[in-house]
């Protein structure tokens, strides 16, 4: 194959992945364009870091496109500039993937099975989870997201999360590209090492051995529950502003959202009211004077408590993106932990921010991060673990603050991703979060998707994004730890590095005996 068909046939497999994700959640589908770019790097290791960068730019482009309504739209920065800026980021995670084609190269022995089935999945999913913290992070797009709720996968997500899911879906591409170079074997100069004795259709079965044992594990984990009803149901109400971004932060408006708030939690029954992300756009020293009483006292008429997004500023100069908690119980107050690059802090501050503050406008960009493990918040009867917009993207941040929470709380204001594919998206993300927790997600957002997700990760209800609205429900706490609430991503990275051993173990004694013959040759010298 000409080298830039290849280029362009795993760009175009990159930017077909994103069919998987929401909002067309064409999960089935998510191995497919993965099984190409394994046949390719297969069949064309010398272009395999060329290849995974090429897969990962359609990807991250594509999937990630409402960057640019961000920093454009949103943000105020030049159309051309913010085109580039999406290219840049699109590129810069590139090198994940591209990474991972390295990795599966270094490791390539020459068998075709080995290589497919152990080395390419392992370290797609090991490089897919650098993600979650290389460079602050940036875990969008993981492929075990497609996955969730609807696929047989999404059962793996309590015993070892997100990234079990997304290692079953590269088995599955690993066996697909098995099976079509077993079908329609490399050729040409660019192929790699023959299939030799065993390229004939007759012997597919280790491919049809890895697609049977995912099948029949997933079969068997499926029934398994982890976590178990705790009391009795609470109310709850979601508060959706729909207050539009540019009018947010704009001070002729602040006091009209106010209004609106107050108004929403006022006509709401509910022991629970949770309220978005800055949902108050001011510090809290600057709120009107009595606003926060006038909440407290509608938290405590509904017999709980409310929680309301604000900003804080508990030492000189030092900003938090903060919830704070109102009513009948201690007042409490989460502070963000995991900030968002660029929008909430600027990286190498004393060299970007100059020329970030020239073409990026953002109301609150030079911002604080609170603790890590700050606990669970005490409000209406029921102990909840609160996370703040980006933050549920993060899995193994979230349980820090399990098995004690019973429910988890997202505030979020994705009004910043416009209104199509990013909200939906993150939506995703959080019932990710309640299937690896067991637990019922409240969802709270200025501009949706504002919804109420149960612990099997299936929205119970959700409102209209674009509206005025408050969803009104019951949520059920609950208690107990899954797998994954106990041990985290670590099972799945050493399984990953076991597999990589095990499927690259020729590639690696060879190596290792090659050093050795070097070693000894030096000292002889």
């Amino acid at each position: 194959m000409p080298r830039w068909l290849a280029r362009t046939s795993s760009l175009l497999a990159g930017a077909s992945l994103v069919l998987a994700f929401a909002p067309f959640n064409l999960w089935w589908l998510a191995p497919v364009p993965l099984a190409l770019l394994f046949r390719l790097w297969w069949c064309m290791p010398k272009q395999a870091i060329t290849l995974g960068w090429c897969f990962g730019l359609g990807l991250f482009t594509v999937g990630a496109h409402w960057i640019y309504i961000s920093l454009h739209d949103h943000g105020g920065m030049p159309a051309l500039v913010a085109g580039i800026a999406l290219l840049g980021f699109a590129g810069f995670c590139a090198l994940i993937p591209a990474a991972a084609g390295l990795l599966g190269r270094r490791l390539d022995g020459g068998n075709v099975d080995r290589t497919t089935l152990l080395v390419l999945p392992a370290a797609w999913t090991l490089f897919e989870w650098t993600r979650t913290w290389f460079c602050t992070g940036f875990p969008w797009l993981a492929i075990g997201y497609s996955q969730v709720p609807d696929s047989p996968l999404s059962a793996w997500l309590p015993l070892g999360g997100v990234y079990t899911a997304s290692l079953c879906a590269a088995l599955i591409a690993g066996a697909l590209a098995n099976l079509s170079l077993r079908v329609l074997p490399a050729t040409g100069a660019d192929a790699s090492t023959s299939l030799g004795p065993t390229s004939a259709i007759t012997r597919t079965w280790p491919a049809v051995g890895v697609l049977a044992g995912v099948a029949v594990m997933t079969a068997l984990v499926t029934p398994l529950q982890f976590t178990h009803p705790d009391g009795l149901p609470v109310s709850v109400a979601l508060l959706q502003g729909n207050i539009p971004q540019e009018d947010k932060f704009n001070a002729g408006h602040i006091g009209a959202g106010l209004r609106l708030y107050r108004d929403l939690a006022d006509a709401s029954h509910a022991r629970l009211i949770v309220m978005p992300e800055s949902a108050v756009p001011l510090l809290r020293d600057d709120v009107p004077e009595g606003y926060l009483d006038s909440l407290a006292a509608i938290a405590r008429r509904n017999g709980g408590d409310l929680l309301v997004g604000m900003f804080d500023e508990p030492l000189p100069g030092e900003i938090h993106n903060s919830m704070f908690s109102l009513g009948q119980s201690p007042g409490r107050v989460y502070r963000k932990h995991h900030l968002v690059p660029f929008g909430e802090f600027i990286p190498l501050g004393g060299l970007v921010a100059p020329v970030m503050d020239a073409l990026l406008k953002m109301p609150i960009g030079s911002q604080a991060a609170g603790p890590l493990g700050q606990g669970v918040m005490a409000v209406a009867g029921q102990r909840v673990a609160m996370d703040i917009c980006y933050e549920d993207a993060f899995g193994e941040e979230i349980i820090t603050a399990l098995p004690a929470a019973t429910l988890l709380v997202n505030v979020s204001n994705d009004a910043w991703f416009g209104m199509a594919v990013g909200p939906e998206q993150h939506l995703q993300m959080a019932q990710a979060r309640s299937l690896e927790t067991g637990r019922v997600m409240l969802r709270t957002t200025n501009t949706g998707v504002t919804a109420l997700i149960g612990p099997d990760g299936r929205v119970i209800d959700r409102v209209r994004k674009g509206v005025v609205a408050t969803l009104e429900g019951q949520a059920q706490g609950r208690t107990g730890s899954t797998p994954f609430v106990r041990w985290g991503n670590l099972p799945l990275v050493w399984l990953s590095i076991l597999m990589l051993l095990a499927g690259g173990w020729p590639r690696l004694q060879a190596s290792l005996s090659d050093l050795w013959q070097r070693v000894r040759n030096l000292r002889e010298s």
